[in-house]
C-alpha cells in the first residue's frame, strides 16, 4: 500500500442484500460479509464496504466510476433500481451522469468516449 493514496471507501446501506445485488449486477463487484451488518467489496478498482444503518443516509463524498459506454451503463443502473439524479452532461475531458443507489448513496459515472 502507498501512504496518502485513497485506499478504501465506506458507505451506509439500508439493506445489505439489495445493495450487494445492485452493485454486483451492474459492475460485477464481489463481496465478503463480516457479519449481518457489514460487507466489504472488491473488484471495483478501490476496495470498500457497506455498513448497515437505520439512520438517514447523507453522502459526504461523490465517488466517480469510469465506463466507456455511458448509455449502456445508465440503462443497467435504471434496470437494477437506481435513480438518475443528473442526466448525462458534458464537461471538459468527457461526459458523465449521476445516480442514486437503492440506499440513497449518490455516485457518478464518467467516460472520455
Amino acid at each position: 500500500m502507498i501512504n496518502n493514496h485513497i485506499n478504501y471507501v465506506e458507505f451506509k446501506a439500508h439493506d445489505i442484500p439489495q445493495t450487494k445485488a445492485f452493485y454486483q449486477s451492474i459492475f460485477g463487484w464481489t463481496f465478503t460479509d463480516y457479519g449481518p451488518t457489514y460487507t466489504a467489496f472488491s473488484s471495483s478498482g478501490l476496495d470498500g464496504g457497506f455498513e448497515l444503518t437505520e439512520d438517514t443516509i447523507s453522502n459526504g463524498a461523490l465517488v466517480v466510476l469510469y465506463h466507456e459506454d455511458l448509455s449502456h451503463i445508465q440503462e443497467k443502473v435504471i434496470e437494477s433500481g437506481g435513480v438518475i439524479s443528473k442526466a448525462i452532461f458534458s464537461f471538459p475531458g468527457g461526459r458523465r451522469f449521476h445516480f442514486t443507489d437503492p440506499s440513497g448513496n449518490e455516485l457518478a459515472i464518467w467516460s472520455d468516449k
